[in-house]
C-alpha cells in the first residue's frame, strides 16, 4: 500500500518513532493500517511521551502476529467473516435432524468392558496424553494452578501426579523403553507455575523429555462489527482468551503432532485439569476406539434431559452428517423444531438419547496430523457477541473469536468415523470447579456442586466400585454435609495406578473381604495381594511397595485410621490454614491408620487380626 497516510496528522505521533523501527514492525503496522486498524495508532503523542505503553502495544501485535495463523491481519479478516454470520443471526444448525450418535455404552463392567480394556491395553505403548491445564484455582479459592490440588486429602495427591502416575503405570505394563508422551498446554497465568512444579518434583518420576509444555497465547479483543481491534486505555489493546480448542494449533505450530506420529504415536487422550477419575476409562476407551475404527471419539456420560451438559448428536442434512457437541440450551430447541415436539425427553431408564459430554477425546493421528496440515490447527473458530442494538452492530462489550476441542469433527470428512463411548458417570467423570460457598449453593439449586469435597467423594466412590468389581462387599457411610454440601464420605478407597490400571488387575488381586463406613485402603505397589482383609467404621490400612516388594495382606484391621475434621466458621476465612483444606471444608487427620512401607524387594505378609 503507499505510505502517504503516514503523513497524515493523525499519524504525526506514529511517524516520530518510525525510523527506529525494525523493517519487520513497520510492515506489520503498514499492514494493520491497510486492514483498517488505523485507530490503533492515530493520536500517538510524539516520540518522548508513554513510549513504554506504546512499546507495550506493539510487543503485543507482534506476539499475534506470530503466534496466530495468517497473523493480526488474518485474525481481523476471521472476524470479520464470523460477525457477518452472527449479525445476521443464522442458526448454526439450520436444516440438520439431530439422531442419536454412533456409540458403544461401556457403563456396565461386563464381558465387553473387559474385553475393550484388554484391547485397549495393547494401545499403551501407541498413544499420547494431552492435559488442557490452563486454569487457575481461583474459582475454588486456591491461588496455584489447578493442576497442584489434591485430588484426594488423605495423601495430598495433587491431579498432575496422579495423571504422571498413571502414565508411568502404562509404561510399566508396556515393558521397558516405553515411553507416553505428555503434552501439557498451559496458558500465560499457568506456565511458569506448572514448569516450576514439574521441575520441583523431578516431573513426578517420568522423564523430562516426554514432557511437552505448550503455552496458549490470547486473542486481541473485536470492538465492533467491522472486525476493528478493542483498545481499553489509549495503548492498551484488549487480550482475550481464545479457548482450548488452541490445543490443536498448538500441537500443529509446534511440530509436536508431525513429529509424534512418526514415532508411531497413533492415538491421543485428550484429558481435562481436575478430573480425577479420567484414567478407570482410559484403556476401555482406547478399546473401543480401536474395534470401531474411530478417528474421533468423545468420552461421555448418561445426562438427564434439562442437564446443564452439552449432548453429544448425530447432526444430518441430506448426506451430511455430524457428530458433535451441541450445548444444552441450543439441544431443546432443535429437537422441538425437528423430531421431538416435547424437546429432550427421558428414556425409560430417565436419561436423555443425547449422551453427555465431558470433553474427553481420543484422536486418530493419521486423520488429525492431515486436518492439522489443511487448517494450521485453526479449529472451527465462532464468535458470540452480545448486540446492543436491533441493528446488531453495536456490541455491550468486545468479543473474540473462540474455538473450542470438541469442535474438531467439524473438518472432518464423511469417510472418518467419528463416535461416542458412554461411561458411567463417577466412574470416569468428576469435576472440581467450585469454592465452598458457591458449590453448596449450586447444590442446593439442583445441579452438582463441583467441589473439592465432592470430587474428592467421587474420587473415592471409583475406588470402591473396583473393589466391589472384585467381590468385596462394600457398605457405603452414610450421606454427610459439611458447609452445605452433601456427599458420601467413604469408604475412602485409594487403588493407585501402580496397583491396577484395568478391573482385571483388581480381580486379580483382591479376594473376598469387607470395608464399610468411613475405613480408607491406599494400596500403592504393583503386588500386592489382598485376601479376606476387613476394614471397618474408621479403620485405615496403608500398604506401600516398591517394585519388587510382593506383600500379602490378611485379616481384620481395627485402628483409630483417619478422622475427617470439619473447620468451624471462623477457620474457613484463617488464612493460616492451608487453601488445599479450606476449600474442602474439612481436613483429613491420622489417628493411628496402620501403614506399611516395604521399600526393598523381597516377600512380606501383612497379617491383621484374626488372620
Amino acid at each position: 500500500m503507499q505510505m502517504d497516510w503516514l503523513d497524515g496528522v493523525a499519524f504525526s505521533g506514529l511517524k516520530s518513532h518510525w525510523l527506529d523501527w525494525s523493517e519487520g514492525r513497520r510492515a506489520l503496522v503498514t499492514r494493520l493500517v491497510g486492514a483498517n486498524q488505523g485507530h490503533l495508532f492515530e493520536g500517538w503523542e510524539l516520540k518522548g511521551a508513554s513510549d513504554a505503553l506504546k512499546e507495550v502495544l506493539l510487543v503485543k501485535l507482534e506476539g499475534v502476529e506470530r503466534n496466530y495463523p495468517r497473523g493480526v491481519c488474518g485474525y481481523v479478516e476471521n472476524s470479520r467473516r464470523l460477525l457477518a454470520v452472527a449479525r445476521g443471526g443464522e442458526n448454526p444448525f439450520e436444516g440438520f435432524v439431530p439422531e442419536q450418535p454412533d456409540r458403544v455404552d461401556v457403563t456396565a463392567f461386563d464381558g465387553l468392558y473387559d474385553r475393550m480394556e484388554a484391547l485397549g491395553a495393547e494401545q499403551f505403548d501407541r498413544m499420547g496424553v494431552v492435559l488442557v491445564a490452563g486454569g487457575l484455582g481461583e474459582r475454588l479459592g486456591f491461588g496455584g494452578i489447578k493442576v497442584d490440588i489434591p485430588v484426594e486429602s488423605v495423601r495430598g495427591t495433587p491431579y498432575l501426579k496422579l495423571y504422571a502416575d498413571a502414565i508411568l503405570a502404562m509404561e510399566v505394563r508396556m515393558g521397558a523403553g516405553c515411553r507416553v508422551p505428555f503434552v501439557i498446554m498451559v496458558s500465560a497465568d499457568t506456565d511458569e507455575k506448572t514448569r516450576a512444579s514439574l521441575v520441583a518434583n523431578e516431573y513426578f518420576g517420568l522423564v523430562a523429555s516426554q514432557v511437552h509444555v505448550v503455552r496458549q497465547e490470547l486473542v486481541p479483543a473485536v470492538a465492533d462489527h467491522e472486525g476493528r481491534l478493542a483498545l481499553g486505555a489509549r495503548y492498551e489493546l484488549l487480550m482475550k482468551p481464545h479457548g482450548h480448542g488452541d490445543v490443536h494449533m498448538l500441537l500443529h505450530s509446534s511440530g509436536l503432532a508431525r513429529r509424534l506420529f512418526g514415532e508411531g504415536i497413533r492415538r491421543l487422550v485428550f484429558i481435562q485439569d481436575t478430573n480425577g477419575q479420567v484414567f478407570n476409562a482410559v484403556p476401555a476407551a482406547l478399546g473401543v476406539a480401536v474395534e470401531q475404527g474411530y478417528d474421533f471419539m468423545s468420552l461421555a456420560v448418561n445426562r438427564i434431559p434439562g442437564e446443564a451438559v452439552g449432548g453429544l448428536a448425530k447432526l444430518v442434512r441430506g448426506a451430511e452428517a455430524l457428530t458433535l457437541n451441541v450445548e444444552y440450551n441450543q439441544l431443546d430447541p432443535l429437537l422441538r423444531a425437528t423430531v421431538s415436539p416435547e424437546g429432550d425427553v427421558a428414556n425409560a431408564e430417565g436419561f436423555s438419547m443425547f449422551p453427555g459430554n465431558i470433553n474427553v477425546l481420543v484422536i486418530g493421528m493419521e486423520a488429525y496430523v492431515a486436518i492439522l496440515e489443511e487448517t494450521e490447527g485453526v479449529v472451527a473458530e465462532f464468535v458470540n457477541p452480545k448486540f446492543a442494538d436491533e441493528e446488531r452492530r453495536v456490541f455491550k462489550k468486545p468479543t473474540r473469536l473462540e474455538t473450542m476441542m470438541q469442535d474438531l469433527p467439524k473438518l472432518f470428512s464423511p469417510e472418518q468415523r467419528v463416535g461416542v463411548a458412554v461411561f458411567d458417570r463417577s466412574w470416569c467423570f468428576s469435576a472440581n470447579k467450585n469454592r465452598v460457598a458457591d458449590a453448596a449453593a449450586r447444590q442446593r439449586g439442583g445441579g452438582p456442586a463441583e467441589s473439592a469435597a465432592t470430587a474428592e467423594a467421587d474420587f473415592y466412590h471409583a475406588g470402591r466400585a473396583r473393589l466391589r468389581s472384585a467381590g468385596m462387599v462394600v457398605e457405603e457411610a452414610d450421606v454427610v454435609a459439611v458447609q452445605g454440601i452433601s456427599f458420601v464420605p467413604g469408604p475412602r478407597v485409594v487403588l493407585c495406578p501402580s496397583f491396577a490400571m484395568r478391573l482385571s488387575e483388581v480381580r486379580e488381586k483382591v479376594r473376598g473381604g469387607v470395608i464399610s463406613g468411613e475405613a480408607t485402603l491406599i494400596l500403592d505397589g504393583a503386588d500386592i495381594r489382598l485376601e479376606g482383609v476387613e476394614l471397618r467404621g474408621r479403620s485405615g490400612l496403608v500398604i506401600e511397595a516398591v517394585p519388587g516388594a510382593c506383600v500379602r495382606v490378611r485379616g481384620r484391621f481395627e485402628n483409630e485410621g483417619f478422622e475427617r475434621v470439619v473447620l468451624g466458621a471462623d477457620e474457613l476465612e484463617d488464612v493460616a490454614i492451608a487453601e488445599t483444606v479450606r476449600m474442602r471444608g474439612y481436613r483429613m487427620v491420622d489417628r493411628g491408620a496402620a501403614v506399611f512401607r516395604f521399600e526393598e524387594p523381597g516377600v512380606y505378609e501383612v497379617c491383621g487380626e484374626l488372620a
